[in-house]
């Protein structure tokens, strides 16, 4: 099976869409799939596999595989590359989408386009309830709490942005963070897993961020990452409701409004290639 794809990214936190109005994937093991396609030696390589279906009660809906073939709620980079790709392939001409995804319905603004298109995201409110994250505990919250791993203590804030998130402040990164991060993320008191970020404050406005992505690994940015850092920060009084979250490769705006209390996202999306995949 020959599969047209076209490979995205933000800020090189990539993804490879399919355009499931065009070409039917019903044969296709999707978990597989998403294994062999995303590979970075073997296939083509990315953070993920993104399909453009039909969805339900909107136009479209946004079904994601992370590389390892699980299937994960949402992600806030892939969504605004989702709408970018609706508006290259002329799958919409309007700039405003609302986006179905299994954490509910993203709306999405493309606010200037061109080259590097600028998109906005709303995202919704932050699920602070440990047992809708989940995580396993005492207590309603899950907020600055102790992890024992490996002889020491992680400090961190865990909480739902559509998928669970975790939390670490950091004061300076540590080598090791990467092996952290792993450790975090498979932790039995998650059962579903976490993504898990560090961050660390250069001031009420701005933070430097790594991020372990759940079922991914090491990934070179994350919008709901920065996210649920711009929450955990408010929570803790040490971050203001809007910030500048800096990645090796750029930046994200994120505010957290007191008017709604949604989340928002405003971002770039880049289009890399087109290209065919061989699926055998």
């Amino acid at each position: 099976m020959k599969i047209k794809f076209t490979k995205m990214h933000a800020l090189g936190n990539d993804y490879i869409y399919v355009d499931c109005f065009k070409q039917k994937l019903n044969k296709a093991d999707l978990p597989e799939l998403a294994k062999k396609i995303c590979d970075r030696h073997f296939g083509v390589g990315s953070d993920g596999l993104i399909l453009v279906v039909p969805g339900k009660s909107h136009k479209f809906r946004m079904v994601f595989y992370n590389p390892d073939g699980s299937e994960a709620e949402m992600c806030g980079n892939g969504i605004r590359c989702f709408a970018r790709f609706l508006y290259d392939q002329g799958l919409s001409k309007s700039r405003v989408q609302d986006i179905e995804t299994k954490a509910g319905i993203i709306h999405t603004e493309i606010i200037k386009p061109g080259q590097t298109f600028m998109i906005r995201t709303d995202i919704g409110k932050p699920i602070l309830e440990r047992e809708k994250i989940p995580v396993k505990g005492k207590g309603k919250f899950c907020i600055n709490e102790s992890l024992k791993m490996n002889g020491r203590k992680v400090q961190f804030t865990s909480m739902s942005l559509g998928n669970p998130h975790t939390l670490v402040f950091v004061k300076e990164f540590e080598p090791n963070w990467k092996e952290i991060g792993k450790a975090v993320e498979n932790h039995p008191i998650f059962p579903r897993r976490t993504n898990v970020e560090f961050a660390k404050i250069l001031s009420r406005s701005r933070i430097q961020m790594k991020i372990w992505e759940r079922g991914v690994g090491e990934t070179l940015a994350s919008g709901t990452g920065a996210s649920a850092a711009t929450v955990a920060g408010v929570l803790k009084r040490k971050l203001e409701r809007k910030v500048t979250a800096f990645f090796d490769n750029g930046k994200l705006g994120i505010e957290w409004r007191e008017q709604d209390d949604h989340l928002y996202i405003t971002g770039p999306a880049i289009r890399v290639f087109d290209g065919m995949y061989d699926y055998t």
